[in-house]
């Protein structure tokens, strides 16, 4: 698929296969939501190639537990992939790999809690990029964790020192896909 080989180009090795098989895991969830919402198979296509894309920036930033020696912090790796794929000539996939932190990020999170990142809102939009974001929040890329998926309770928990309007976004989405 060309989503694979777009990402062995930027990651190689453990980092590769960490990224792709969170990845995996995001796609299968994003899709089984998308199915369950009845979405058209045009819809599905780009949930699924987004969603095996979403993490591409994390190639450039520096987090040795997952193999990955850049020089940008991991938090960054939202708008490092909203370039790299906008440099592919996927301009509404990057749109993805920039909204898909949390649930979200407003301007006013990056401001207020200085983050590095330019100041602007980069919450997802589209009903594709809130599920892609919905369905990242139930699995990370710790090593040897990446197949366990979160239980709603615990997504909630990891998003509560965020802010309380974080988790409503959350238990709005819960609502929106009809998901348990």
């Amino acid at each position: 698929m060309w989503t694979t080989e777009i990402l062995a180009r930027y990651l190689a090795g453990e980092a590769f296969d960490i990224v792709f098989e969170h990845s995996q895991y995001v796609a299968t969830l994003a899709l089984e939501i998308a199915s369950s919402l009845n979405l058209s198979k045009n819809d599905r296509t780009f949930i699924e190639e987004a969603a095996l894309l979403h993490d591409i920036g994390v190639c450039q930033v520096h987090a040795p537990d997952l193999s990955l020696h850049g020089s940008h912090p991991y938090i960054m790796h939202g708008v490092l992939g909203r370039a790299i794929l906008e440099h592919e000539g996927y301009p509404l996939h990057a749109l993805v790999c920039e909204r898909h932190t949390g649930v979200g990020l407003t301007c006013d999170d990056i401001i207020r809690n200085k983050l590095p990142l330019p100041h602007r809102n980069m919450c997802p939009q589209s009903q594709s990029e809130q599920i892609i974001c919905f369905a990242d929040l139930f699995y990370s890329k710790k090593p040897g964790r990446l197949g366990e998926r979160k239980t709603s309770e615990q997504v909630r928990r990891k998003l509560t020192p965020f802010g309380r309007d974080k988790v409503t976004i959350f238990d709005k989405w819960l609502l929106q896909f009809n998901w348990k």
